[in-house]
Parts: C-alpha cells; structure tokens; sequence
C-alpha cells in the first residue's frame, strides 16, 4: 500500500502543480496565447505525467504491489474524471486538434501552435516524471528507473492489427465527443471517462489505448521491439484515420475540405404546402365556373 499511496501523492501534486501553471498563465499571458499554447502544454503535461505513472501501476503494480484490475480501472476512471474538469477547454490531443481544424473551429496557425505546445508539454513531463522517478520514492518507483533505460513496446500485436485498435478507439471517442460537445460538463465529462475506461480495458493488451499521438510518441516510441515507422503508422495514421471517419459521419463531410454532403440529405428550411388551393386560385376556378 505505501507504493500505491506515493503514487496517489504523485497524481495531487501533479494535478496541483498544473493548475497552478494553469491560472498564473491565464492571469498573466494574453487570451489567445493562453488557449492556444498555454492551455494545451499544461494540460498535455497533466495528462503525460499521470499516464506514466498509471502504466507503472499497470505494469508493475499486479506482481510487485498485488493491485488487481478493478483497483487500476478505477484510478483511470477517477484520473479522467479530475483531467475533464481541470483541463479549462484543452483537448491535449493533437487529433482533436486536427478536428477542430476539419471542422472550421480554429485557423491553420492557432493548429500548428495547439500541436506544437502538446509535444512540449507532453515531453517535459516525461522528462520530470523520469526525474522523479530516480528519487526512487516507492519501490515501483525504484523497480521503473532500472528498467526505464530498457523499456519494452506497447504495442503487443501485429502493425495491421494496432493501427485498426488504435483508429477503432479514436473513433468512438470523437463520435462522443461530437454527440456531446452541446452538453453540459457535469454529464459530458463522466460519460467520456467512463468510455475511456472502457476502451482501456477492452484495448489496452494490444496498444494501450492511447489513442493521442503526442502521449503514445512521450511514452512508447523510444522504446524497443518495433521500428518508428511502425509506430507512427499504428499510434499516429490510425487515430487520424479514426478522427477523420467520426467527423465524416457525425457531419456527413468534412467543412474544411468539401461542403458537398456525402452521406445526409439536407432539407430545405421552406417547406411547401401540398393539397391545398390559394384564395386567388379558387377565385380563379370560381370566375371559370361561371
């Protein structure tokens, strides 16, 4: 339990630490650069930091702390629940990004400093992560620094077979989050944890489930057993790919490239009224009759 309570420690303060970032930015930096670049690197920070210390749980926790799988769930359920409410509107994924670009929601420029502040954000919390990490805090903690440097893969199934998960997962996550973009917080961010859970559990043995780019690239790619081509074919094609298909069929096309509706039939706002005669047309067949 003492390794599970650092951890636990690890999570608050990183949350802390990152709310903090986060209002002392917003207080002093202008609104744009806020939203833009700000908002995104400290919460990709948030998210990265929380993730690698989750896949410690996850990886070493079962045999070296005896956590079983519904302890490990519950922490993801709760972890998501906290980074809905603490985010202040920032995806921390370059695919949500990408949408909002699709989708004629934010400009060329404001994309690019949106995906570039996440890769900062999310390799400066590996980086301190790691860093915490060496202070060996917990015997997890202390078992992840010699076998930080020999990291293993992620992905745990063919290429074909990662891509098709990890696109599978982006999908039914921005379907979602285009169903529930109108709701309010307090039902939007339970039902999109819960999901992530889900897909966390139903994915995780084979990809783990990122389904975000700059997470999977801060966590996985350094490390051996597939070559980064293939990582960037199963943990940046496949969620792009799985964006692009929950735009098109939530939309029907995609705003930015194309109006024309593929899959929908648009209706008319004028409707015509059908069986029935104008006064000036009986006056009409009235004059005939006569």
């Amino acid at each position: 339990m003492a390794s599970l309570n650092v951890s636990l420690c690890f999570f608050f303060a990183t949350c802390a630490i990152c709310e903090v970032a986060r209002r002392a930015s917003k207080a002093l930096l202008p609104a744009g650069t806020y939203a833009s670049f700000a908002r995104e690197a400290v919460g990709t920070a948030q998210l990265t930091a929380c993730c690698l210390e989750m896949r410690v749980l996850v990886e070493l926790g079962p045999w070296a702390g005896g956590f079983g799988p519904d302890l490990l769930l519950t922490l993801v359920f709760l972890l998501f629940l906290v980074h809905g409410v603490t985010f202040d509107g920032a995806s921390a994924n370059p695919t949500v990004a990408l949408q909002e670009f699709l989708m004629v929601e934010a400009s060329l420029p404001n994309t690019l400093l949106k995906l570039s502040a996440q890769v900062l954000g999310a390799q400066a919390a590996c980086a301190l992560t790691q860093r915490c990490w060496a202070w060996e805090l917990s015997e997890l903690h202390l078992l992840q620094s010699l076998m930080a440097v020999h990291c293993s893969s992620t992905l745990r199934t063919s290429v074909l077979q990662g891509m098709l998960v990890e696109g599978a997962c982006t999908f039914f996550f921005h379907l979602s989050l285009l169903h529930l973009q109108h709701s309010l917080l307090v039902y939007r961010v339970p039902a999109l944890a819960l999901l992530v859970t889900l897909m966390a559990y139903t994915a995780g043995p084979y990809t783990s489930a990122f389904f975000n780019p700059a997470l999977a690239a801060s966590v996985t790619f350094h490390c051996a057993g597939n070559t980064l081509l293939e990582y960037a074919h199963v943990y940046c094609l496949g969620p792009v790919a799985g964006m692009i298909l929950a735009v098109l069929l939530h939309q029907g096309h995609l705003p930015r490239l194309f109006q024309r509706n593929l899959f929908y039939r648009q209706k008319s706002k004028y409707r015509t009224p059908r069986g029935k005669l104008s006064p000036a047309s009986v006056d009409t067949k009235t004059h005939k009759g006569e």
